[in-house]
């Protein structure tokens, strides 16, 4: 309960750059290199040089924290020092090692959208003005387990400035299931096994119903599933109300119909004070909202911590089978 109240505390999502990276396709390929042509490159540079050569002074804030050897989705925002989040600037990610040795990258940085249309948005993503609107997405690699520093690089107003440092540990122990391990199967509560009564399993104003319906046991090992663990009125990072929108916006378009989509919500009886539910502690989530994409066999072929969008949400699915 701890650890995942202090580590919400810190994984606040925000606005981002409105322009759209799509990585694996060619257009997207000659977009990474040319803008990483933008920053320094890893062999040229130091962490001590880039500190010297730019300013400090934006925040990173990642609404990340569990991390694995090899390459990893980061999501992040940036804020000025007056807390102002920063839209629509081209940023890289650059990793080093605790002591500021061994730097990598850059690591292009593009945002994903978390906008869903209208009749898909609920009252209290639209009613709180410090819900996430979009995030900084970008595809990190680290060589092996430890700590490592990871900073970022803007370009603001025709300069560069560099954010704050921020310690990744990689390759914790325990966590999450991890993309290729089974995903625990769990009953998730329904409309149903509380005869009615949603407002004793969804915080979200109005209730996605259609999320609420299907329970993972039933499920699990016969058809993918989009798992979502968030809770919209308690999420600390203020990402939980805009994703379970984006995954309602999912459930709802689907044309193939072979997915199950459900949201669990984090604490027993809705209350911080009670602790985690026992699905929650079940995956393990040290922080919240946390996506787990299931195939027809049960296992994990994509996890997301924090923010994700409407393609990133389908690409997964599609991944899975759905």
């Amino acid at each position: 309960m701890a650890a995942l109240l202090a580590a919400v505390s810190v994984a606040a999502c925000g606005e981002s750059s409105s322009s759209q990276g799509q990585g694996g396709t060619v257009q997207g390929i000659a977009a990474s290199q040319s803008a990483a042509a933008n920053f320094p490159q890893a062999a040229s540079t130091s962490l001590g040089k880039l500190k010297q050569q730019n300013q400090e002074s934006v925040i990173l804030a990642p609404s990340v924290s569990v991390f694995e050897p090899g390459t990893n989705r980061y999501g992040f925002a940036l804020f000025d020092p007056a807390q102002k989040q920063i839209v629509g600037a081209p940023v890289a990610l650059y990793t080093a090692s605790r002591n500021g040795t061994n730097l990598r990258g850059p690591f292009i940085a593009h945002s994903e959208s978390l906008e869903v249309a209208p009749q898909y948005a609920s009252n209290t993503s639209s009613e709180d003005s410090a819900a996430a609107k979009s995030v900084y997405v970008a595809n990190v690699n680290f060589a092996k387990a430890g700590k490592y520093q990871v900073v970022a690089l803007a370009k603001l107003d025709g300069r560069t400035v560099l954010s704050s440092a921020f310690e990744a540990q990689v390759g914790q122990p325990g966590g999450p299931p991890k993309v290729g391990e089974a995903g625990p199967k769990v009953h998730t509560p329904t409309i149903d096994s509380v005869a009615g009564d949603v407002a004793r399993i969804s915080t979200r104003s109005p209730a996605a119903t259609g999320l609420l319906t299907t329970d993972l046991f039933d499920v699990y090992g016969k058809a993918p599933v989009a798992l979502l663990f968030a809770t919209p009125a308690l999420c600390q990072s203020r990402v939980c109300g805009p994703v379970v929108d984006v995954l309602e916006q999912a459930r709802a378009t689907d044309k193939n119909g072979k997915a199950a989509y459900i949201t669990n919500e984090i604490y027993q009886e809705n209350r911080v004070d009670r602790g985690l539910r026992s699905q929650p502690a079940a995956y393990g989530l040290p922080t919240e909202p946390w996506l787990f994409v299931l195939n027809d066999r049960g296992t994990v072929v994509e996890r997301i911590e924090g923010a994700f969008s409407l393609g990133e949400l389908r690409r997964a699915i599609a991944k899975a089978g759905g």
